[in-house]
C-alpha cells in the first residue's frame, strides 16, 4: 500500500511531467514555425518522453493502491525569444524535475517507502541523462554562436534518428 504522503507527492509529480510534455510541445510549435526542423524534432520526441514518465507515475501509483489524479495544467508560453534562451529554459527545467524527483526520495525515505524509493531511482538517471543532454546542447550552441544555427539544426536532427517534424 502507498503511503498518503508518497502519493500526494506522485501526484504532485504527474502534474509537473504533463506540464513538461505541454511545454516541450509548445517549444517544438516554436522551433518548427522558426525553421528549426533538427530542434522541433527532438523537443518533439522530449514531450513525448515526458507524457510516458506521466504514464509512468499514473499506472504505479494505481499499481499500488492509490488513486492517481489527472490534472489540468497551466498553459505554457508560445514564445521563447531564440534557441539561446530557449534551450537555457530546458535546462532550468530539467533541473527543477530533477530536484522535484529528489523530494519524491526524500519524501520516500521519511516514509519508510522502500518500494517505491527503488522504483523512483529510474526517475533519478533519468534527470542526469536529461540534463546531460541539454548541456551538451547547450555546449554546442556556444561553440557553434549565432552564425552557424543552420549547421546546429542539422547536428540535432541527427540527434533523434532524422527525419522531418511533420512526420512525427
Amino acid at each position: 500500500m502507498l503511503p498518503k504522503k508518497v502519493e500526494t507527492i506522485l501526484n504532485e509529480q504527474i502534474l509537473r511531467e504533463d506540464y513538461s510534455s505541454q511545454l516541450y510541445l509548445s517549444m517544438a510549435s516554436w522551433a518548427e514555425n522558426n525553421g528549426f526542423e533538427g530542434v522541433s524534432v527532438w523537443l518533439y520526441a522530449q514531450a513525448e518522453e515526458e507524457r510516458v514518465h506521466m504514464l509512468k507515475l499514473v499506472r504505479y501509483i494505481n499499481d499500488r493502491d492509490g488513486v492517481a489524479v489527472i490534472p489540468g495544467i497551466n498553459t505554457p508560453p508560445t514564445d521563447f525569444g531564440d534557441i539561446f534562451v530557449m534551450f537555457d529554459q530546458v535546462l532550468a527545467h530539467e533541473k527543477f524535475i530533477s530536484g522535484s524527483i529528489n523530494e519524491i526520495v526524500a519524501m520516500c525515505i521519511a516514509e519508510n517507502d522502500f518500494t517505491t524509493q527503488n522504483w523512483i531511482q529510474w526517475f533519478v538517471t533519468e534527470q542526469i541523462e536529461e540534463e546531460a543532454s541539454v548541456k551538451t546542447i547547450i555546449d554546442k550552441l556556444k561553440l557553434l554562436g549565432k552564425n552557424n544555427l543552420y549547421m546546429f539544426d542539422r547536428d540535432i536532427l541527427s540527434m533523434r534518428g532524422g527525419g522531418s517534424a511533420a512526420a512525427e
